[in-house]
């Protein structure tokens, strides 16, 4: 994708099964948790550039010691910063004769981060400010460890402003009107109430109030406070928790839009949103990692049970597609074989728009996450040609005709050539705060090689996906043209997106999507624009019922065109003006039929098809279409 859109966070949690004496004695290092928990937060750097944190709880601290801590950071390389400010804290301590690594409770004793219990985030924000503040863990604080609450999570809620209301309703003032401070109070409103309710029987059945903590310990049932804390939420979700007692949680949504995995031995329980981090992190066979089932929420009592508890009724499951064309990291080993198929899939269409013109067309990616795709349909390309080859010698052999020129043409001189096309170049620098400079400047991300094609080539670039165009119109078009082929084609991996996402990804405004853009655009080419107001007139009436929205108004739109059309649209929009070239120029979109042919267990499409998961989701998408025709910026949930 070459348009930075954000998306989904990054979560992780290491809960260890042993004292800290064990893995010293075992791996050497009193660290060896905090090791793991930077490993995989490490290998899903991916997954967060606005900043990071990590939060950890001691088990067993006696009173008057603290045992429940928190880093965050949102500056560049957030992730290092805080790790290398730990280990200073750390290093420092062991210079000075206040830790001895080979006496484990000096660890436990004199470092923030020397305990069982840790827990980390990587942020892409979608909602809230861009400061420490807006960082998960988000922490609840309160002289009851069992009361103590640190949250983080991958997750985007539709009806955050109905569960603000809920909140106040409960005789709440929320703070802020994001959806994870509506999570945290949510679930710390029940924790207290699970807490009052176990607090107030021992205490009626005369136990000593000494004993008491002890056995709310003991009671305290956080699957049970997540069951009702979530009731009434919609949206994709995985939420990691854990209280000051030790006692910890994840979920993950019913429909399991947002990816969950663990891993569990007689050592150590650990989750992560993506499965080849666990894997790497604790040198694991695929068979090893599970999945978090949606729906469910997992248990870790501070004395080490493990419960895996469901606390919604089943739904169809429709994870999320985008995790599987962008982001997550393509080293999964499914994820991978489904990069390839989608690359794979594309091959007939390319073959056409190039004309089987193999001898001079050249295929290339743009970097990088396209590339595991690109294997896929160059592949798929050397198989066609192939064949076509070998019934072309056949041909040739059984009527005499085969002559060691023609081989050398069909076999040498036509064979799908591939070539690093367009590279991208250094980051734009932070620094630089004028926006227009800024955006000038952001169109030279993106080099290409000279010389990598002949002027009169066909060049063929693979992308993972297309959301605005922006890039397209501004770069990526502009600088191939430069190399003077005869036709460009662009080939998206993913199909047109035409609605909102509202359940991680940040790409709720309809009108910054270049296939609305188009669809409107011919529309009232021809004659139909009154079918704007028609939908923005069917949205209303949707939003204003305001019960069970489940119809997307917005599909209307598109009915009246092909994809072909749309897609032609497109090229209109993007196609570099007044810069002497005058070749063509194609876009190419992957099928739905194709995307879960590459896909088959992963069926949530609705920012493709508008079929949405969740009846939120169709208060979404009406909505959108309600700020559009309104001229509302912002998001629609």
């Amino acid at each position: 994708m070459s348009e930075r859109i954000t998306h989904e966070c990054g979560v992780a949690l290491v809960r260890l099964l042993k004292p800290l004496s064990f893995y010293q004695e075992k791996y050497g290092s009193p660290l060896w948790g905090f090791t793991k928990l930077f490993l995989l937060m490490e290998k899903q750097h991916n997954r967060g550039q606005d900043g990071a944190g990590v939060a950890c709880v001691k088990l067993n601290m006696p009173p008057g010691d603290s045992y429940m801590f928190r880093e965050r950071s949102v500056k560049s390389n957030a992730l290092d910063r805080i790790f290398k400010a730990l280990l200073k804290q750390y290093n420092d301590k062991v210079s000075t004769g206040t830790i001895f690594p080979e006496f484990p409770d000096t660890v436990r004793k004199n470092f923030d981060f020397g305990g069982e219990l840790l827990m980390g985030h990587l942020r892409y924000g979608t909602s809230g400010d861009y400061n420490a503040s807006s960082c998960h863990p988000f922490f609840r604080r309160s002289p009851w460890p069992t009361r103590n609450l640190a949250l983080c999570g991958n997750f985007t809620l539709t009806n955050t402003t109905e569960l603000n209301a809920s909140l106040t309703a409960m005789g709440q003032h929320p703070i802020y009107a994001t959806d994870t401070q509506a999570v945290l109070e949510k679930i710390g409103y029940y924790l207290d109430q699970e807490h009052e309710d176990i607090y107030r029987k021992l205490r009626d059945d005369g136990m000593p109030g000494d004993e008491i903590a002890t056995h709310i310990s003991m009671d305290l049932d956080l699957a049970r406070v997540f069951k009702k804390a979530s009731a009434k939420w919609d949206g994709g979700y995985t939420i990691c928790g854990m209280t000051g007692n030790g006692d910890a949680f994840v979920a993950r949504d019913p429909s399991g839009i947002r990816p969950c995995f663990y891993f569990q031995n007689d050592e150590v329980i650990a989750f992560a949103s993506e499965r080849a981090p666990l894997m790497t992190g604790f040198d694991l066979d695929l068979e090893e990692v599970k999945e978090v089932t949606p729906g469910h929420v997992m248990m870790i009592k501070h004395h080490g049970q493990v419960t895996d508890t469901a606390f919604a009724e089943p739904l169809p499951r429709t994870e999320c597609t985008f995790e599987r064309i962008y982001f997550s990291r393509g080293n999964d080993y499914d994820i991978y074989r489904e990069r390839k198929a989608l690359g794979g899939n594309l091959a007939d269409q390319v073959i056409k728009s190039i004309n089987h013109d193999w001898a001079n067309s050249v295929f290339g990616f743009i970097p990088n996450t396209a590339e595991v795709a690109y294997y896929g349909l160059m592949s798929a390309l050397r198989e066609r040609r192939r064949l076509e080859v070998k019934s072309a010698i056949l041909e040739a052999s059984n009527a005499g005709k085969l002559t060691e020129a023609m081989l050398d043409d069909l076999i040498l001189n036509n064979w799908p050539r591939s070539e690093k096309v367009v590279s991208k170049d250094i980051k734009l620098r932070t620094f630089i705060g004028q926006e227009n400079l800024r955006n000038q400047l952001a169109s030279h991300v993106y080099d290409i090689t000279y010389g990598s094609i002949k002027p009169g080539d066909n060049l063929v670039c693979l992308e993972d996906s297309i959301v605005r165009g922006t890039t397209l119109r501004k770069s990526i078009l502009r600088i191939l043209s430069r190399l003077h082929p005869r036709k460009i084609v662009i080939v998206s991996t993913a199909p047109q997106i035409r609605y909102p996402d509202c359940y991680g990804i940040d790409m709720s405004e309809l009108g910054k999507f270049i296939a609305f853009e188009a669809a409107v655009e011919l529309l009232k080419e021809r004659g139909k624009g009154d079918l704007l107001e028609e939908v923005y007139q069917l949205c209303r009436g949707e939003i204003e019922r305001g019960i069970k929205i489940d119809t997307n108004h917005v599909r209307k739109i598109y009915e009246p065109f092909t994809p072909e059309e749309i897609s032609a649209k497109i090229v209109e929009r993007v196609a570099p003006k007044k810069n002497g070239w005058k070749g063509e120029i194609e876009i190419i979109y992957q099928t739905i039929e194709h995307l879960h042919a590459a896909l088959p267990h992963h069926s949530g499409d609705w920012y493709f098809t508008g079929n949405y998961p969740t009846l939120g989701g169709y208060r979404v998408v009406n909505q959108a279409y309600i700020n559009y025709y309104e001229k509302n910026e912002g998001r629609s949930y």
